[in-house]
């Protein structure tokens, strides 16, 4: 093996790499401020890792990451697969930036089922306590053994489409606890046959468990047996002469058969499955993920990854340099590996249904290692019949439209960004790296005055970027002090790291730089206070742009004020570049606003109390509790009517209803 090169990389490094074993396992290298790069799986270890180390990689994006490797960890383990499950249970936990990754919006919804399982056998008759009744409804959340949940969903629409169908079905009750135990009269979903009314013992309990087996024999994908059931047990009440409950039964079948029909579903042989159809174009990718619940399709939900280009370049150099001169590497396939990504990903934290259908093959390995993880045994098909295949067909269809409405939007965007970087005359070499930060003030009547910085960058709002800054010691309800404050607070620090850096002359691409744009939600006055913070800082006073509201404070006749002397302009009511400046001046405004509720929400705790009003004694306090009756009266008058109490002002009055508001 080719001798490890000692000048470009720390000492420690090196030596680390050349003690590696040769077993499977998972590295993660890390840059000079402890970021992950990067995190990768090897069947051996030293074998992967050298190669990393062993060549130039110059002009390359493998190279540009490996030259900021300063640090390294591994982990070995027993098998590759153990290796590709800890490896992107790391990813999801680390977020590396040369891997694919796929964020967790949110989490998925189940339907649940609380109280008696029906498995427990018939509670007793004289049971009327709400657990003897199972309730099922909405929800999301961990999972634990009391309760039975069926999911999960790819929608809360979803899940509640269920549970309209089983009331319709087999009218199960969807009631609060609460509710159940004090009702005297069944409600309305009694009368319009969506309960069956056991709140007030309109039905037996063994009939109800009957129900409640039934609807989960539904949910698991038994419908036609359940079907069957139900024509034997029509059946049986006909011949006993037991009309009225064989009525009750054929109009649970023709529901039953009605659902069947509005879902088309013509076999049972599926009963939980999940369809994963993947797209890739123009550097971007999606994953359209399809559930299948008990034969039943539920929707689906896509995903969009990041990193896309720069881990599959870098899959790419991996595989060449382990096959060195001796054969090309095969190309890499970009929809597979986000695929694989995606499931490797997804199913750490979701149960694994036993059917994945893909739109392209995915390694037998990951399929092993998911099977292993889960407990059961899970396959996957790639080229499906019949059912299997519409199912896949659409989920295709639903991965390009999401895809197609990704690079709209983003296109969309990144014309904003090139119409507002041309009206200002912005000399930009990358228009990806334009920053801008905006700056508003939000507070009632002085109380509470917080400052929110928002960021946008890269075409889109960077959220995990944003600020708030409480402001104190001003006099409450100067706006033009707040702003002074929040800027000389921002730029503060800034301005002394850039003297800093041209001092020692690093004016690197990781030097600490100005923003392109900082934008002022205010006129001239606003603007004019950050041209004094900025020229006391010494920094470039062409960045600062007012956004200045029009004749009327109309939307779309704002105009923009320059604290360097431009003369104002105004773009124009249906100019991309003032959609962009306004949907960041708006955010910004949403941002302080929240703040300030919510900062005044937490100075108000518990302490909506009058005599905390300034202005407020002892004798005013008890005369307003005397009129009113208390807090809550006095909360809900009007401001003329408190007026009316001896000792209270107009302006007092109004103090007091804007404090307890």
């Amino acid at each position: 093996m080719a001798e490890l090169p000692a000048s470009k990389f720390p000492a420690q490094l090196l030596s680390e790499v050349a003690a590696l074993p040769a077993l499977p396992g998972v590295y993660r290298y890390f840059d000079a401020d402890g970021g992950v790069l990067y995190v990768g799986k090897a069947g051996d270890l030293k074998k992967r890792v050298s190669s990393y180390f062993q060549k130039t990689h110059d002009g390359t994006r493998i190279g540009h990451m490996v030259s900021r490797i300063v640090r390294m960890e591994t982990t070995v383990v027993r098998s590759e697969a153990e290796a590709l499950l800890l490896e992107n249970n790391l990813i999801k936990t680390l977020h590396p930036k040369y891997n694919i990754l796929f964020r967790d919006d949110k989490s998925y919804p189940y339907l649940k089922l609380s109280g008696t399982r029906a498995s427990d056998g018939v509670v007793s008759a004289l049971s009327a306590s709400p657990a003897a009744y199972a309730r099922m409804g909405y929800y999301r959340g961990g999972v634990d053994k009391r309760h039975r949940f069926f999911g999960p969903y790819p929608s809360a629409w979803a899940v509640k489409e269920t549970i309209q169908l089983l009331q319709k079905v087999f009218r199960l009750r969807t009631c609060e606890d609460s509710v159940f135990g004090n009702r005297t009269r069944p409600c309305l979903l009694y009368q319009i046959k969506r309960c069956s009314g056991p709140c007030v013992g309109l039905i037996a309990p063994a009939d109800y468990v009957q129900d409640v087996r039934h609807a989960e024999a539904f949910l698991e994908g038994h419908a036609q047996s359940l079907l069957q059931n139900l024509e034997l047990r029509m059946q049986a009440h006909a011949a006993a002469l037991e009309f009225e409950q064989a009525a009750e039964v054929r109009n649970q079948i023709t529901a039953l058969s009605k659902v069947l029909h509005q879902q088309s579903v013509e076999t049972q042989t599926d009963q939980d499955a999940d369809i994963l159809a993947v797209r890739v174009q123009g550097g971007r990718a999606c994953v359209n993920l399809a559930m299948v619940r008990g034969g039943r399709h539920l929707g689906d939900r896509p995903y969009f990854p990041s990193h896309v280009q720069e881990a599959c370049e870098l899959m790419r150099a991996e595989d060449e340099l382990l096959a060195g001169d001796a054969a090309p590497a095969p190309d890499v396939n970009v929809a597979v590996q986000v695929l694989q990504a995606f499931i490797a990903q997804h199913y750490l934290d979701v149960p694994v249904p036993p059917s994945l259908i893909t739109s392209v093959a995915v390694d037998p390995s990951l399929i092993e290692a998911l099977s292993q993880q889960a407990g059961v045994k899970v396959s996957a098909q790639h080229q499906p019949r019949e059912q299997r295949r519409l199912w896949l067909e659409m989920a295709q269809t639903n991965a390009d439209i999401a895809l197609t409405r990704l690079l709209a939007e983003e296109g969309s965007q990144q014309a904003r960004t090139r119409a507002l970087a041309d009206a200002l005359d912005l000399a930009l070499a990358d228009l990806d790296a334009l920053r801008i930060e905006c700056f508003d003030i939000s507070h009632t009547a002085g109380e509470s005055t917080q400052a929110s910085c928002v960021v946008f960058a890269q075409h889109k709002m960077q959220s995990a970027q944003y600020r708030r800054y409480n402001i104190e010691g001003i006099t409450g309800g100067d706006d033009y002090a707040a702003m002074r404050q929040v800027l000389e607070r921002r730029y503060g620090k800034l301005a002394q790291a850039m003297r800093d850096a041209a001092a020692l002359g690093s004016n690197g691409p990781g030097s600490v730089r100005l923003p392109d744009l900082v934008l002022i939600d205010g006129g001239r006055g606003q603007v004019g206070v950050a041209r004094e913070v900025f020229e006391a800082l010494g920094l470039d006073l062409s960045v600062i742009v007012g956004v200045e509201k029009g004749e009327g404070r109309k939307v779309g006749l704002e105009e923009l004020v320059f604290a360097d002397g431009r003369d104002k302009v105004y773009l124009g009511k249906d100019s991309a570049a003032l959609m962009l400046v306004a949907q960041i001046r708006d955010e910004a405004h949403r941002f302080a606003i929240t703040g300030m509720r919510a900062q005044r929400a937490k100075v108000r705790v518990g302490a909506s109390k009058i005599e905390d009003i300034p202005g407020i004694g002892p004798k005013k306090r008890a005369a307003l509790l005397q009129r009113f009756g208390g807090i809550r009266g006095v909360a809900a008058a009007g401001v003329d009517d408190i007026a009316t109490v001896e000792g209270i002002s107009r302006t007092l009055a109004e103090e007091i209803h804007r404090a307890l508001h």
